[in-house]
């Protein structure tokens, strides 16, 4: 496995709690607005309350809602 592909497998298991909790308490429509909301926010990753911890967050909590990413996740495992 690559390195890059190690710490985004590290990334996602360590935020996969998070990532339930979302998915189960937060209307579809929803995940999608807040998800670019996160990634607009790490952006500005270089202010003080955000961080470039951001981008990868809020595309994971986009990506739930979206059909061609759901089926490359399940094809993967």
């Amino acid at each position: 496995m690559t390195r890059a592909g190690g710490r985004w497998s590290e990334l996602h298991a360590r935020l996969r709690p998070t990532l339930q909790r979302i998915r189960r308490n937060v209307p579809r429509g929803l995940r999608i607005v807040i998800g670019i909301l996160l990634i607009i926010g790490g952006i500005f990753g270089f202010l003080p309350v955000l961080g470039f911890w951001m981008i990868p967050l809020g595309i994971m909590v986009a990506a739930m809602d979206i059909q061609l990413f759901r089926r490359w996740r399940r094809r993967r495992r």
